[in-house]
């Protein structure tokens, strides 16, 4: 009965190893379930963020593409604007008065032309003698010094500026004083 006994314990004690074998497995395996489980888990919401920031960068490329695709065909466009404006200014009355519905038509012309621009969000920067020189829409063609005005005032206008939206597509072209007033 001892032998039985002795037998019985070796068994058990065979169970016991056997169990705690299993056991330190079992918690092996779910110690590298648990790694791995955050391991994608880290990787989704990384992949989550990278989609996040796909979508915002798709959107905003949209809009500029909406906002700012017909620059190039607006920059096209600012020297037939110039053409209408060289036109209307060479007129004098005695030849609006000899033709006055040519002159009419060119007139009509340039603010239809204005009118699609502001459809497209194209604005004309019109600056004006006296005005306070600003580099971020203004270009100095020339300085000169003019008795009476301040250095950084706007002394003559040669073209009008333009902006599409909030982007300058060209600079209006300014004179500007260069005299300190006395």
């Amino acid at each position: 009965m001892s032998e039985k006994k002795d037998e019985m314990a070796e068994d058990q004690a065979q169970v016991e190893e056997t169990f705690e074998d299993v056991l330190d497995e079992a918690v092996d395996e779910l110690e590298a379930l648990r790694a791995e489980r955050d391991e994608m888990r880290d990787r989704f919401m990384r992949a989550l963020a990278d989609a996040e920031n796909s979508r915002k960068r798709a959107d905003r490329d949209r809009r500029e593409a909406e906002n700012y695709g017909g620059s190039k065909l607006a920059r096209d466009m600012l020297p037939v604007f110039d053409a209408l404006k060289r036109a209307l200014e060479a007129a004098t009355d005695e030849l609006r008065a000899q033709a006055g519905p040519l002159i009419e038509g060119v007139e009509l012309t340039q603010r239809e032309l204005l009118n699609v621009f502001g459809r497209h969000g194209i604005k004309a920067i019109s600056p004006k003698v006296g005005d306070k020189f600003d580099p971020l829409l203004h270009e100095a063609m020339f300085e000169a010094p003019v008795p009476g005005t301040v250095a950084g005032d706007i002394i003559q206008v040669m073209d009008d500026g333009f902006q599409l939206h909030d982007r300058l597509l060209r600079p209006a072209k300014v004179g500007v004083s260069s005299m300190p007033k006395s």
